[in-house]
């Protein structure tokens, strides 16, 4: 059989986390935070232990760490307006545990101007929660992204206003917590939420440098490469990309072409290529839709894709389609995002790619 070697310049990169709590106070803020993110790891690449992510009044965030994690600064420089500071710190209490009845958490450590800090939430309600699944808008503050953040929440849920105590107190003054300004399943709700089984991941990062080829055989239909696996359909002698999935811990994360995406070193003319892509994964956290172009020319392509689509999510209860309805932003961040790619070839065959992304606007959360 014959040999091919095929050119995909599409990526997603996953990140484990093994649970993930936001807690916001912008209405009563502090001088330099106006929430806290615990993030718990438990991995071969990041460690064992507790992260606090301070989102700043600046738009910038802190990143406080226990010293048993090692840390990517990287992969911060995508939220809000860009990482200030990273540091590793003793943290007096570190606790965050989800059951079915909600959240107990609790944290005490020293922030980068010395004053203590504790959080505390001791959700004790009786009744099970209902939790569904969320693509978070967190992209949606970012000013100079690196890549288009997919931060998939399987089994989130808000913590409960009754039965719950909460402390936010920052050098001893305390912070009253944001309230959810709609009720989930007929409850009062805070604006804290948690997700036990949160999916991380990236698509397309920017990247200057070489593209990977892949070796086929003709008429081959499957690929493995590692954690990702292609599906590819063949036209005649050329192989176009069908889907690309990933596997992870949580679930596998699928993007699907209409019509398939061709392999570069395969494009025989200069017409230009449109279509449509999907991401999706596990079912309750819905997917995200989008269209792509390729305009190819001498020894070069240029490639664009743009999540115009948004993200629709799997609304399985009339509150969550309200809260969906009327902050807009949930489904329509994505749509901001542009990916814009320069392929060149060498005299070699050798591809090499030169991406970025830009913001081409922001979502109103008027309904």
């Amino acid at each position: 059989m014959n040999t091919h070697r095929i050119v995909f310049p599409i990526a997603i990169e996953v990140d484990p986390m093994e649970k993930l709590l936001l807690v916001n106070f912008e209405k009563d803020p502090d001088s330099i935070y106006v929430g806290f993110e615990p993030q718990v790891f438990d991995d071969p690449i990041n460690g064992t232990g507790h992260l606090i992510i301070g989102w700043r009044t600046d738009k910038k965030v802190d990143i406080y760490h226990q010293k048993s994690l090692s840390l990517d600064t990287s992969k911060y420089s995508i939220a809000g307006a860009g990482l200030n500071i990273m540091i590793p710190v003793d943290m007096e209490k570190a606790a965050f545990e989800v059951n079915d009845f909600g959240v107990k958490a609790h944290y005490k450590f020293t922030d980068l101007m010395g004053r203590g800090v504790e959080m505390l939430i001791d959700e004790n309600n009786t009744r099970k929660r209902k939790p569904f699944g969320l693509l978070a808008p967190m992209g949606d503050a970012t000013t100079n992204p690196k890549s288009l953040p997919l931060i998939l929440l399987h089994d989130f849920y808000f913590v409960r206003k009754k039965h719950t105590e909460t402390k936010v107190s920052i050098d001893n003054n305390f912070h009253k917590l944001d309230e959810l300004p709609v009720r989930i399943d007929w409850q009062r709700m805070t604006f804290v939420r948690y997700s036990p089984r949160p999916l991380i991941a990236t698509l397309n990062p920017a990247y200057t440098g070489v593209l990977d080829q892949l070796d086929i055989e003709a008429g081959q239909e499957q690929l493995e490469n590692g954690d990702h696996k292609y599906e590819i359909e063949w036209i005649g002698q050329r192989a176009f990309i069908k889907s690309m999935s990933v596997d992870n811990s949580i679930h596998p994360l699928t993007i699907n072409f209409t019509p398939s995406f061709p392999c570069l070193n395969t494009i025989t003319d200069n017409a230009q290529l449109n279509g449509k892509f999907k991401i999706t994964g596990h079912e309750s956290v819905g997917s995200i839709v989008g269209i792509y172009s390729i305009i190819p020319e001498k020894e070069s392509f240029q490639i664009r894709m743009v999540p115009s689509g948004g993200w629709n999510p799997m609304t399985t209860k009339l509150s969550t389609w309200f809260l969906f309805t009327v902050a807009k932003v949930f489904k329509q961040w994505p749509g901001t995002y542009q990916w814009d790619a320069v392929l060149t070839k060498s005299e070699e065959g050798i591809w090499q790619m030169q991406s970025e992304w830009i913001r081409t606007g922001r979502i109103s959360n008027a309904p």
